[in-house]
């Protein structure tokens, strides 16, 4: 089910209007892209504040209900107040139904403690990325990829064409790359260990020289009172 929210047509523009519109409870917004025109539109704010809590809103094709008229759309760009609670400008773009549409989409790893790299030998998963580039038409567009790291083991790496991607749907990427997704690392390996024992081992050397270091030191008042 898509995401759906409502907006209104507006025709003011500049700052002095921005101001009023989001005094009276309403966020400035602007929708482009397509053969139309771009429309300065207005939202409610605890409507987009809500919408904007929940990830798909980010990534998914959204139906904007502007003026008894229904678009399908795109979050492009949202401004924020940088310390208050408050939503200041939001941009989205159209999107045609016909034509192939390119969009981050998050990735959201599953299994990673049941993997043999983690359970077995004590590795950690180590995310190399958070989201994938992907093209699709808007009907395949996901609000998520769901990466399986329940084969993964230690010293291996999860690349984007391993990757199960929902049909119709493609990675982006350059060519001849094929970017690390996951990995797994191990836990405190032989380095750390080898450091942690020579700082062990000089802690209880140093005492010994201390010792060794005070006759010494005493001889030599001695022999600076004659």
């Amino acid at each position: 089910m898509q995401l759906e929210f409502n907006a209104n047509k507006r025709d003011g523009q500049g700052t002095g209007a921005s101001r009023r519109l989001r005094r009276t409870g309403r966020v400035p917004g602007i929708l482009y892209g397509g053969t139309a025109k771009p429309q300065q539109i207005d939202i409610d704010h605890n409507e987009l504040f809500q919408l904007l809590r929940k990830e798909a809103f980010y990534s998914s094709v959204l139906n904007v209900n502007l003026d008894g008229s229904r678009e399908m759309c795109l979050l492009r760009d949202v401004q924020r107040h940088p310390y208050r609670p408050v939503i200041l400008h939001a941009d989205f773009q159209r999107v045609d139904a016909t034509s192939k549409l390119h969009q981050k989409v998050p990735l959201h790893f599953i299994n990673a403690d049941v993997s043999p790299g983690v359970k077995l030998s004590g590795g950690m998963v180590q995310h190399v990325m958070t989201d994938l580039d992907v093209r699709c038409l808007a009907k395949d567009l996901p609000a998520f990829i769901e990466v399986d790291l329940k084969d993964m083991v230690q010293g291996h790496s999860l690349h984007v064409s391993e990757l199960k991607l929902p049909a119709g749907v493609e990675a982006v990427m350059h060519k001849g790359e094929d970017p690390v997704v996951a990995t797994v690392i191990v836990r405190g390996g032989k380095a750390d260990e080898e450091e942690a024992a020579a700082a062990a081992a000089a802690a209880e050397a140093a005492p010994v020289v201390a010792a060794a270091a005070a006759p010494a030191e005493k001889k030599s008042e001695k022999t600076d009172k004659r």
